[in-house]
């Protein structure tokens, strides 16, 4: 399939108007932190050669595991599968201590490609513990990046999923509690949550910047913005991953009539399509364009071959290589690699 080109008015060139279009969200896709983390596994394995092991998944998308591991990647669930002193690398949604631990003492040649902003939740949680806080961390119970934040101060912290789950907390002293939280999560449930628990304890303190990442608001508030005029938003992503299920819910509370996630495009049931004039499409942010593209082309094939891109941000961060590898590197006389998503076509071939 080959995704329609889009025109600066929106209409893609040589595309007959049919009524039928396309809004398709931006800022959406990789974000900094994956786009790091992904190319962290790419260069140890340019560098290292196969297998390099990773733990857990280095993103929630089936795509790139796939595609990486067809590459020689070996993704495990715990370090006491990787053989002694092998490389591996840990994923972008971070360990606990307990983890880095259980790494040194198999000597492990670890990669740590945790994304910097879920370290800075990381490093909150450190130092409120040290200050004796009780720490109220809103999150998904048993994702891995909580179970990395909670392992920082399990005596201190305990796991808030849903605000629902506010009447069950219990605290040592309400005057010294603070809030942190999980990075991929829904703005305005997280805001719900946090609105509870300050019903219940008035003394609660926020964290000192906002914890959830840029590009999970940046992604949700594209969709508030375009789903008000859509039957239908498609949202890519997979099922395991937090942001890219939250764009679905995101989608239907901003006013969508329909809202539903694939991983790919030949997940789309055409029977979505019927009596449908506008379609919103979006992706998550572990979610590589090619992907995107794919969706484009299917809709484009049933009609809807004018698509209108939305944007409401523009990103231009970029996280530097983990300090392992980028010293690895260095000492091997290998230019710097500074991780960005325009332009990447590494991804962009099916796995064998």
């Amino acid at each position: 399939m080959t995704s329609p080109t889009v025109s600066a008015s929106g209409t893609p060139s040589g595309t007959p108007a049919t009524g039928k279009r396309v809004l398709l969200a931006a800022p959406r896709g990789y974000c900094a932190g994956v786009d790091r983390a992904v190319i962290a596994v790419e260069k140890a394995l340019e560098h290292y050669g196969a297998p390099v092991y990773v733990r857990k998944e280095i993103v929630h998308n089936r795509y790139v595991v796939e595609t990486l591991a067809a590459r020689g990647a070996v993704f495990v669930n715990e370090t006491d599968e990787v053989p002694e002193g092998s490389h591996v690398v840990f994923s972008a949604h971070g360990v606990s201590p307990a983890v880095h631990a259980q790494a040194a003492a198999r000597n492990l040649q670890t990669i740590d490609a945790t994304c910097p902003l879920v370290t800075k939740v990381h490093k909150e949680a450190v130092r409120f513990a040290s200050e004796d806080y009780d720490i109220l961390l809103i999150g998904h119970d048993g994702h891995e990046e909580v179970e990395g934040t909670y392992g920082e101060a399990p005596d201190h912290i305990q796991v808030v999923n849903s605000p629902d789950a506010v009447a069950d907390v219990v605290v040592r002293d309400p005057d010294r509690l603070i809030w942190i939280s999980q990075t991929t999560l829904s703005v305005d449930e997280t805001m719900d949550t946090v609105r509870r628990l300050r019903e219940r304890f008035p003394n609660l303190q926020d964290p000192p910047s906002d914890d959830i990442c840029y590009a999970t608001q940046n992604r949700q508030v594209a969709v508030k913005k375009l789903a008000p005029e859509c039957d239908l938003v498609i949202t890519v992503g997979s099922a395991n991953s937090s942001n890219s299920v939250r764009l679905v819910e995101v989608a239907l509370d901003a006013g969508a009539r329909t809202s539903y996630r694939v991983d790919q495009a030949s997940e789309i049931d055409l029977a979505w399509l019927d009596g449908v004039t506008t379609v919103g499409v979006t992706s998550g942010a572990s979610v590589p364009e090619i992907l995107v593209k794919d969706v484009l082309a299917l809709l484009a094939e049933h009609g809807f071959g004018d698509v209108e891109e939305v944007r409401t941000a523009t990103e231009d961060l970029m996280f530097s290589l983990p300090r392992e590898l980028r010293a690895d590197l260095k000492a091997a006389g290998k230019a710097p690699v500074v991780p960005r998503r325009d332009g990447r076509t590494s991804l962009d071939v099916q796995p064998a």
